[in-house]
């Protein structure tokens, strides 16, 4: 990976960044209109399998970004994009792909909420325990010192809170949820990808360039994150069920949030958004082609 990805600068102004930050928030919102207190409340008598899944997630993953980084070397922009999305919740997709797959929503769903709850405490701490180890990233960061109460004021205003109103609007008026569930979660999905995709277009010529140095990497970490979640869960003996939810969990990501943050605070570190932003396309790609797989082949719970 050639060093000078790490001095390309994006163009993308703050007055984009804050409408990115009001678009994730209105996808957050949208997908949580279809949670439910209910769906958590047979998972509080299994604590046992959120732990599982939050450790692979939250600790193992994030342990085993830092080993690849090591190995690989990469240029310190591309092992910090490698590190950010080891660093953010579980995406929404993940319970999509788990529901395809056979395996227990509910869990996945719970996870996702959770994991999405502690974000703000978890996503800068895991970067920037992380980013402090490894010297190549260490020197980076401390280049473009990073901003962490304003990570944490982010995360808290386009993912937490929108995701506890809109838990709150589902279980107190569930009429009024149900008929705005699909147009918003609609809306939000097709303008976030829009706002991405003419972001992306005006920086064009520098993903086109770099994106093939970056693919292998990619696809190894992904690997490596669907790998973790299926080897934690199999090892603490998890029903087959389970095990798909934690898989994907641990291998789904909310790079929409990742993008958020470096368009917002980094873009002086181009090449973290080419790793986020080929991510999300590419584990989109490798869970689709594992929930197709896993479909054919009926798990069971052991819940």
């Amino acid at each position: 990976m050639p060093s000078e990805i790490d001095q390309i600068q994006l163009s993308f102004s703050p007055d984009a960044a804050l409408v990115l930050q009001a678009i994730l928030a209105v996808v957050v919102f949208g997908v949580a209109l279809e949670l439910r207190l209910s769906d958590f409340r047979q998972l509080l008598r299994e604590p046992r399998l959120v732990l599982i899944g939050l450790s692979s997630q939250l600790v193992a993953l994030p342990l085993l970004t830092l080993l690849l980084v090591g190995i690989a070397k990469p240029a310190p922009s591309i092992a910090l994009g490698l590190m950010l999305t080891a660093a953010c919740p579980g995406g929404n997709m993940s319970n999509v792909l788990t529901h395809w797959a056979g395996g227990r929503t509910s869990l996945s769903m719970a996870m996702t909420t959770i994991s999405s709850l502690v974000a703000p405490a978890s996503t800068p701490m895991i970067f920037g325990v992380l980013g402090s180890l490894h010297p190549v990233t260490r020197d980076a960061m401390r280049d473009v010192a990073v901003p962490y109460s304003e990570l944490v004021g982010t995360i808290v205003l386009a993912l937490v809170i929108p995701l506890f109103v809109g838990m709150m609007l589902a279980e107190r008026r569930p009429a009024l949820a149900a008929r705005m569930r699909q147009p918003l979660k609609r809306f939000g999905l097709v303008v976030f990808f829009a706002f991405v995709v003419l972001a992306v277009a005006a920086n064009h010529a520098i993903f086109w360039q770099a994106l093939t140095g970056i693919f292998v990497l990619v696809l190894i970490h992904n690997a490596l994150a669907l790998a973790t979640g299926f080897s934690v869960a199999t090892l603490l003996r998890t029903g087959t069920a389970e095990r798909r939810a934690i898989t994907f969990e641990t291998g789904i990501h909310n790079t929409a949030l990742g993008l958020t943050l470096i368009f917002t605070y980094f873009q002086n570190l181009g090449g973290m958004a080419l790793v986020v932003a080929w991510w999300g396309i590419w584990h989109l790609i490798t869970g689709g082609l594992l929930a197709r797989y896993w479909a054919r082949r009926p798990g069971h719970s052991s819940g």
